[in-house]
């Protein structure tokens, strides 16, 4: 059995932050040991540095992302914007980690986190694929990418072609001559569709109307609007809902070239799937190859549900970045900060918050 002060769970974004506020508060590697210094491990399941940026698909460039925000005390360095996401990012991230020097265990994935025993300010367990942790404090920072949404329709099993969603998209090239159902009114649905109507018959379906937003996106003004309203739903314990939802969509220039093709043309939900394709709300039949579901992701927080945090409605009640029902648990790059400058700014509240709780024992 192993044991650290606090285990952070996640090597992207948010958890590099919280290691660097970690060392930054003294906080040593659990993995050399210090005699009487508290210590941290980072346990990240991916099998190299980048976070979810490793596995973006190919045409997305660094011009059309939604921006990288330098991760604390090591500014990234300049970047093509022509050059691949899931070069860029991942690159920055490994130069990031080498230059911290944090204890990042991989590949290691977490199968549980449970309470190792009756006292509320005990242990807490983190079982692994590596053996056991035992940890004062659980940083959970995993993100969203492994927990895709997959809604269900009927008849979605006897669908005889292919089906993905948009964290198996690679590029258009697979699609080419065919006919494909795009399922989503979000960024990534909006970027792939537009890309795969270069080359194949698309057919664009969304729950509703899609919103187009008549200025541009800036953190300062749709970020910021859209950060306010996610911090609503989590302070009233609701699940938060998609990004596209809290910020609607902005004319980027793939938006305007889809537009100008004819990609945009908005179909109602289709009501059932059949073996060759869908069934269409007025009753008539669309033949498809292809289904991209490009319907978001929720946080990957299934390794807690051990834990009980969720309440009747599904969300997590919080106070900061701490569970209100587990304060040995801190969410970060959950709920308002799944942003990239929300999340830096989530480590270090995550890593005070923990000292906090540590100074106040020690009372």
């Amino acid at each position: 059995m192993r044991h650290a002060d606090v285990v952070v769970i996640g090597a992207g974004q948010a958890g590099l932050s919280a290691a660097f506020h970690l060392a930054r508060r003294g906080y040593t590697s659990a993995l050399t040991g210090t005699p009487g210094a508290p210590s941290f491990v980072v346990l990240d399941a991916a099998t190299s540095a980048g976070g979810a940026w490793q596995h973006r698909w190919e045409s997305l460039r660094m011009e059309t992302v939604n921006g990288i925000f330098d991760l604390p005390g090591l500014a990234k360095p300049p970047i093509d914007p022509a050059e691949p996401s899931r070069l860029a990012v991942p690159r920055y991230f490994a130069q990031y980690e080498q230059w911290l020097d944090a204890p990042i265990l991989r590949p290691v994935t977490v199968r549980t986190v449970e309470r190792a025993d009756s006292d509320p300010r005990g242990e807490l367990r983190v079982d692994t694929d590596d053996g056991p942790w035992l940890a004062r404090f659980v940083i959970n920072a995993t993100g969203t990418w492994t927990n895709p949404t997959r809604p269900h329709y009927p008849g979605r099993e006897t669908f005889l072609g292919r089906q993905l969603h948009t964290n198996g998209y690679q590029n258009r090239e697979e699609f080419s001559g065919q006919r494909v159902a795009v399922v989503g009114g979000g960024i990534s649905a909006v970027q792939q569709l537009e890309e795969i109507s270069r080359s194949a018959t698309t057919f664009w379906y969304t729950r509703r109307d899609p919103v187009f937003l008549d200025k541009d996106f800036t953190p300062e003004t749709i970020g910021a609007q859209a950060v306010a309203r996610v911090a609503a739903d989590v302070a009233a314990e609701r699940p938060t809902g998609s990004v596209v939802s809290y910020t609607g969509l902005a004319w980027t220039p793939y938006a305007l070239a889809a537009k100008e093709r004819g990609a945009l043309e908005r179909r109602p939900m289709f009501v059932s799937i059949e073996p060759h394709g869908l069934r269409e709300a007025d009753g008539s039949f669309t033949t498809v190859d292809t289904i991209l579901w490009a319907t978001g992701f929720k946080p990957a927080l299934h390794h807690l549900d051990t834990l009980g945090l969720r309440n009747g409605l599904g969300g997590i009640a919080m106070v900061g970045t701490q569970v209100a029902a587990e304060p040995r648990v801190q969410l970060i790059g959950f709920g308002p900060s799944q942003s990239t400058v929300g999340a830096n700014r989530a480590g270090r509240a995550a890593v005070s918050a923990i000292v906090t709780s540590v100074q106040e024992r020690n009372q």
